[in-house]
Order: structure tokens, then C-alpha cells, then sequence
């Protein structure tokens, strides 16, 4: 890993480098936009036709082989599924669950003045498509995160998409009580959730993780079809001024080796720290290929002046994930995905089997929001309501806004609802 101080000679190169890793930005998708392009528009005009003739090609779809996974057969793939590998994925199941159903919000309802009353109905989305990634690893765990807080908000139809889906995957699927599995990947994947073709029927909205093209697709169907956010390679940034080198250095090398593209970055004012964690990395992820790799190209060591600067690079930042040293840490954090607190709190325990969702925010979107939840599956529809006491006491200044914005069509729709005694009254006041 690189490491930049941001004092002395080295302060405009560490901040030059900040500002680079500030503006990575969203994921950038403009290189893959034609050839994905062309997919969305061969899936929406073509339907089962061009799906199935891109899965043949991408997604190691045999010819005779359904589109469509049987409940039959994930529910062999849980039977084949160890005991060990079971009860981890129903421990998983049950925490995930629990936490989305704590975050689940209410309706309510309010009296403004007598007589008017505002409130908030919550609705769950109809249909949502899960995708969950089969490529490098399989991602039983993305089944869990995408699809047990659409059914705690209540959603009728979840499908789930995943190309050359494992057994694990499969059989998560049949504990979550998925019913619509289908064993397509990619654009393809994502153009059939947004459009829909004559075996999958469209969807409102599309979460979950995925490579590049699947990313790119999202951001293009996004007016048609709602989507969670574009997920770029894994970050984290370890901030840290008491952390031990062991544990740091682990989860900086558990995370990059998500990806070659991922970014793993410690800010601390302990210089000795920082050597200490730079020499952990290169041991640990001596055997990890992937690991090594992103931490070649995009892992940093940033050794500031002062705990206050290195708090101030954490929010530039707004990593996905987020490691502090203790509690009262949170109070400073105002931009990241998910904070992970203390020495004894590995990253890996939050993309398992804590509770909070391990879809989270990249490119510094942890700025304008946090990771998937519950929230992400339901609509908020506000709700008012007037009698005539209530009528008379708001409409008056209603229709004063109304006059003032030159729409008088507004002004009469509130002016011929009002009491007798309220119309006269504000005519006396004309």
C-alpha cells in the first residue's frame, strides 16, 4: 500500500491523490453504454427471443435448458446444503430479517388545526427483481440481503435473477421462500426486470449488485424502471488511531479481495500505526492474488497532522464501508455506507450475518444516502383531510398563496368549498 502524509513535503501529492479518489465518483459507464444499449433495446423489442439467445451466449444457458428454476430444484439444492452451511444461513436469515423490521417505518396521522388532518400511508411495492451475482464467488448472503427486506416490507412478487446460480445460492433461495428464480445474468437480466418478456413478466424496481454491464444497464432503464443505486467495486477506509495492525490489515485485504478494482484506504495520525498496518497488508495478502492486486492499484495509507484532519478525509471520502476505533467515534461520521465500531468488529460480520444490509453505497453516494433497507421497498403516500371548521381556518391563507402565484382556478377550487361566514369575511378584508 502507498502511503501519503499529508504534511511536509508530501501534503499537495497526499491531496492530490484524495482529490482523484474523491472524484471517482459514480461508476463510470459510458465505455459500456453502446454494446449495452444494444442489449436493453434486443430484450424490449425481441423479448424471449433475444433473452434467451444472450443467456445461451453469456450466461452458459444450455439450449434445452429452462429459463426458469424449478422450486423442485431449489429445494434440492438446501437438501444437499451441509448442516453447518444451513444453520449459518438461517442465523443470517433471522438477523437480516430482524433488523429490517425494525426499520420498517409507520403510518401515522396528525390533526394540523381542528378540523385538518395529515398523515402518511406506507405501501410496499408490487413486484421487485433481485439480482445477486454468479460470477467470481457465489453470493448465498445477496439472496438473504436483497430479498428478506422486500418480504418484510410486504412485496406480493420478488424475482430473482443470477447467472450459473450455485448451490448455495439456490438453496438460500429456498430458505428465503423465493418462488420466481431465473438463471440469467447481465443487461439481458436487467432488461427483462425492466421490460418485461412473455416468461418474465416486468418488475417496479431492480436491487442488488452486479459487474459492470449490469451496473451500466440500471443506470439505463432507471426512467423506466426504479433501481437501488449504481454499485461500483468495494471500498473501505479503516480510520484509526488505537486499531491493531493485525485486525486492520485484515479487513483491508478481506475487502480488496472483492475486486481488483476495489479501494482500501487507512487515515490515521499514528505514523507508527501506519507502518505497522502497511507491513500486515503485504503478509497477509501474499497468497490472496485478487487482494493484491486492487491493493497494488488502489490501496493508500494517508498519515495526516492530526485526528481532526483525519476525520475531515473520512467524510471527503464517503466510504461504503467505514471502520472507527470506538463509539464515540459516530458522532463525527457523516458520510458512509456502513461504520463498523471497534477492534472487534470485522467488516466480513456486516456482509454475513449481523443485520444491516451489505448492499451499500459506492462512490461516495454515501453522501446522499446509506445501504438497500426495508425503505427501499415500500412507498410513502401522504394522506390529508378537511372538515368545514378545518376548511375555514386553513383555506383563507390557501387561497391567498394561490392569488399570489396568478392561479386563480386554485383560489376558487378552496373560495366556493368555504363557510358563509369565512367567504365574508375575506371579502370584507378585499
Amino acid at each position: 500500500m502507498k502511503i501519503a502524509k499529508t504534511t511536509g513535503r508530501g501534503k499537495a501529492t497526499a491531496y492530490a491523490l484524495l482529490e482523484t479518489l474523491e472524484q471517482r465518483g459514480s461508476v463510470s459507464t459510458a465505455r459500456l453504454e453502446p454494446v449495452v444499449r444494444k442489449i436493453l433495446n434486443a430484450v424490449r423489442s425481441r423479448g424471449d427471443k433475444a433473452l434467451l439467445r444472450y443467456a445461451q451466449e453469456f450466461d452458459g444457458l444450455q439450449p434445452q435448458q429452462a429459463l426458469r428454476v424449478t422450486p423442485a430444484e431449489m429445494e434440492a439444492a438446501w437438501n444437499a446444503t451441509s448442516p453447518a452451511l444451513q444453520a449459518a444461513l438461517q442465523t443470517a436469515a433471522k438477523n437480516v430479517r430482524s433488523f429490517a423490521e425494525k426499520q420498517k417505518p409507520k403510518e401515522w396521522t396528525a390533526a394540523v388545526v381542528p378540523g385538518a388532518r395529515t398523515g402518511q400511508l406506507i405501501r410496499p411495492l408490487q413486484a421487485v427483481g433481485c439480482y445477486v451475482p454468479g460470477g467470481r464467488y457465489p453470493l448465498p448472503s445477496t439472496v438473504l440481503m436483497t430479498v428478506l427486506p422486500a418480504k418484510v416490507a410486504g412485496v406480493e412478487r420478488i424475482v430473482v435473477v443470477s447467472p450459473r446460480p450455485a448451490q448455495e445460492t439456490l438453496a438460500a433461495a429456498w430458505l428465503t421462500g423465493v418462488s420466481e428464480f431465473y438463471r440469467i445474468g447481465g443487461a439481458q437480466a436487467v432488461a427483462a426486470l425492466a421490460y418485461g418478456t412473455a416468461t418474465i413478466p416486468a418488475v417496479d424496481k431492480i436491487v442488488g449488485p452486479g459487474n459492470l454491464y449490469v451496473t451500466t444497464a440500471k443506470k439505463l432503464v432507471a426512467f423506466d424502471c426504479g433501481i437501488d443505486m449504481l454499485a461500483g467495486p468495494t471500498e473501505i477506509v479503516v480510520t484509526s488511531e488505537t486499531g491493531k495492525a493485525k485486525g486492520i490489515a485484515a479487513d483491508l485485504v478481506a475487502q480488496a479481495e472483492h475486486d481488483p478494482d476495489a479501494l482500501a484506504v487507512l487515515i490515521t495520525s499514528n505514523a507508527q500505526l501506519a507502518q505497522a498496518v502497511a507491513a500486515e497488508v503485504k503478509e497477509q495478502a501474499r497468497e490472496n492474488a485478487i487482494a493484491r492486486q486492487a491493493l497494488a492499484a488502489s490501496g493508500v495509507i494517508f498519515v495526516t497532522k492530526d485526528v481532526t484532519e483525519a476525520r475531515a478525509l473520512t467524510n471527503r471520502l464517503a466510504p461504503e464501508h467505514l471502520t472507527v476505533d470506538s463509539g464515540a467515534d459516530l458522532a463525527w461520521v457523516r458520510n458512509a455506507g456502513s461504520v463498523f465500531v471497534g477492534q472487534h468488529t470485522p467488516q466480513s460480520m456486516g456482509d454475513y450475518i449481523s443485520g444491516p444490509n451489505h448492499v451499500l453505497p459506492t462512490g461516495r453516494a454515501g453522501r446522499m444516502r446509506g445501504g438497500l433497507s426495508v425503505l427501499d421497498f415500500v412507498k410513502v403516500i401522504t394522506v390529508q383531510s378537511y372538515t368545514q371548521e378545518g376548511l375555514a381556518r386553513l383555506g383563507p391563507p390557501a387561497i391567498a398563496l394561490a392569488e399570489a402565484e396568478g392561479l386563480k382556478g386554485h383560489a376558487a377550487s378552496v373560495r366556493i368549498r368555504l363557510p358563509r361566514a369565512a367567504k365574508k369575511s375575506q371579502a370584507r378584508r378585499k
